[in-house]
């Protein structure tokens, strides 16, 4: 049975536009074309596509997944791995929410004394994850500053790497209380917490404006990146793009 570029799309919510460009890259190729030109796709090319958005969802990026899938013949264990990683992503998932609901209770026992009724601070990070992501796209889209930043992060101790992730997951909550309070991304406040982002960022590797706003795009285009931001806080990641973007323009530029 073979379905059209169209009923691949309805059922698998990718786009058309992007189907095609998944054949141009020779990510997924069609079985063939019909006689009105328009691409068809069998039964293989679905479990293909399928294969493709497992991966996606576990923040690979399409030359990696294209590497994956010309390296691996056996869908079957191809299938086992994405399941024992989507296991794994499932596992964090339910640490997250117990992290999350742990401290709505705590801040309810204590809400005049807010984050001193926090029993132990450390638990406020369990389950969250920021570097991965961010130091993929770097090594994909600025390679000479990935190895800048492999090397800096070489020289750090483990108590140092967690300090630092630490407080990361600080300024984003920060950010996400500018933002639930309605303070404009170009507010003098909003733009001294990206100030900091940004300085955090240096300690690895010097954006100038233009790669600055490239990391500030890939916070809300990459999936899992802007999930780890909204997870904070529904809207984050497109928060923290807006106030970026507005101190590259004004401090970078």
């Amino acid at each position: 049975m073979a379905w059209s570029i169209a009923e691949v799309a309805r059922m698998s919510g990718v786009t058309s536009r992007t189907l095609r460009h998944y054949d141009e890259i020779g990510l997924l190729p069609p079985a063939g074309f019909g006689s009105n030109g328009h691409r068809y796709y069998e039964e293989a090319g679905l479990l293909r596509l399928q294969r493709i958005l497992l991966m996606r969802e576990l923040g690979l990026r399409l030359g990696e997944i294209r590497r994956v899938l010309d390296e691996r013949t056996d869908p079957v264990s191809a299938l086992r791995e994405h399941h024992r990683r989507l296991r794994e992503e499932r596992d964090r998932l339910d640490t997250l929410v117990r992290t999350v609901e742990r401290t709505i209770a705590e801040l309810e026992e204590g809400k005049d004394d807010d984050m001193a009724r926090i029993n132990r601070p450390e638990n406020l990070f369990e389950g969250l994850e920021h570097t991965a992501e961010e130091d993929a796209e770097v090594r994909e889209r600025w390679p000479a500053a990935w190895e800048e930043a492999r090397r800096s992060r070489e020289t750090m101790s483990e108590a140092d790497q967690e300090a630092w992730q630490r407080e990361v997951t600080a300024q984003m909550v920060r950010l996400a209380e500018f933002m639930v309070a309605g303070t404009p991304a170009d507010d003098p406040a909003v733009q001294a917490e990206t100030d900091a982002h940004y300085r955090g960022v240096c300690r690895f590797w010097t954006p100038d404006a233009q790669a600055y706003r490239g990391l500030a795009r890939t916070y809300v285009d990459d999936p899992r990146m802007r999930a780890n931001f909204d997870r904070i806080a529904d809207g984050l990641a497109a928060y923290q793009h807006d106030a970026m973007v507005a101190y590259a323009e004004a401090r970078l530029s």
